[in-house]
């Protein structure tokens, strides 16, 4: 199989799909690694690296797309790469159709094989291609919270962590997955007071084990996140359903009555956001305020820490990717359910059964 590798071009994306070792195991395995030139420099990978392991470099994103079977991305598929896509090609990479009726749309229209990142399950039922981001960016929320809690950035003016004799911040965050795992221990490690919420209780009383002491675990319902959000001087959005539509927790006339400068960063916002009034963000331009509550929505967090983001995703990939490679598409699908959950596309039609909830009027089929 021919495979492509292409730059990232969304806004402030940095990572890269393809680390040097994964283009020396492909190739190995006998596929050709297209390498767009210049993909690993935002990683800290340069051409020479891809070359020296076996990929051939091409000098435009058009030859790699043009002569690839499988595109290996991070990223969805901007505008500019979707014109370049082909019927029956094989796309791999984070879509979060959900978030964007657009892209659902106009991926439909290639007629692409759209293989997602983000609903592949293991034989565990995890997620294992998301973990590793969702990590990242739970540690990043709380890293980028405690930045826009300053005075100069428009927050209340507090450190997370307090100081002798001052109170520290009071973090809320809602949803107790890995996103949230990762934003409670950073919180509670830099000495904030921490609420965890979330509808599992076999995962809160986990969490409850196994968090430090400054971190109070809470069965979620619309009571308890209206009197924590009133409370929380930074709150998280940590919320996921895979393949679908955030819920919105928090509403527009809640708001009001949260602290002048409080932070709320919305990690849910690659799918739609878990906030009323998410809007998605880029790390240039990364907030806005709404009635004197801070919104950090940035949809591609761990893209700022690319060398890190990039290992750790790649880790993750590498092994999907080269059984996609090996066994082809069909035969991939049938290794295991989990396998066949990341397919969200086909011929032109909504496979993932979570996709097609959230567009019912779009071509799918019909998912048992």
């Amino acid at each position: 199989m021919i495979i492509g590798v292409p730059c990232e071009i969304k806004p402030d994306e940095y990572r890269v799909a393809m680390l040097p070792a994964g283009v020396q195991l492909l190739t190995g395995d006998g596929h050709t690694v297209l390498v767009e030139t210049g993909a690993g420099l935002g990683s800290g990978f340069d051409d020479k690296e891809y070359a020296h392991a076996g990929a051939k470099l091409v000098k435009s994103s058009a030859e790699v797309f043009s002569r690839s079977d499988m595109i290996v991305k991070v990223k969805e598929p901007q505008p500019g790469e979707i014109k370049k896509l082909r019927r029956g090609q094989i796309v791999f990479c984070y879509f979060h159709f959900a978030a964007s009726r657009e892209l659902t749309e106009a991926c439909l229209k290639s007629k692409i094989i759209a293989v997602a990142y983000e609903t592949l399950r293991d034989d565990k039922g995890r997620l294992p291609l998301l973990t590793p981001m969702s990590e990242v960016a739970g540690k990043m929320a709380v890293q980028e919270g405690a930045k826009y809690l300053e005075k100069s950035m428009n927050g209340r003016g507090i450190l997370l962590g307090g100081v002798c004799g001052v109170e520290p911040a009071n973090v809320l965050i809602l949803g107790g997955g890995m996103v949230g795992t990762a934003a409670a221990r950073t919180a509670a490690g830099l000495g904030a007071n921490v609420i965890i919420m979330d509808t599992d209780i076999d995962r809160l009383r986990y969490l409850d084990e196994t968090m430090p002491h400054n971190v109070t675990t809470i069965c979620f319902d619309p009571q308890a996140v209206e009197r924590y959000a009133v409370w929380a001087d930074l709150v998280i959005g940590a919320i996921l359903i895979p393949g679908a539509k955030a819920p919105r927790l928090i509403k527009r006339q809640l708001l009001k009555k949260m602290k002048n400068g409080t932070v709320i960063v919305d990690v849910s916002i690659d799918q739609g956001g878990c906030f009323e009034t998410s809007r998605a963000t880029t790390h240039h331009d990364p907030t806005y305020i709404i009635d004197g509550v801070v919104h950090y929505c940035v949809g591609n967090m761990p893209g700022a820490v690319s060398r890190t983001s990039s290992h750790a995703l790649c880790n993750s990939t590498l092994p999907y990717c080269r059984e996609i490679a090996g066994l082809g598409i069909v035969r991939f699908a049938h290794l295991s359910p989990g396998r066949a959950a990341a397919i969200n596309m086909r011929n032109g039609k909504i496979v993932n059964a979570a996709v097609a909830a959230v567009f019912p009027d779009l071509p799918h089929l019909k998912i048992l």
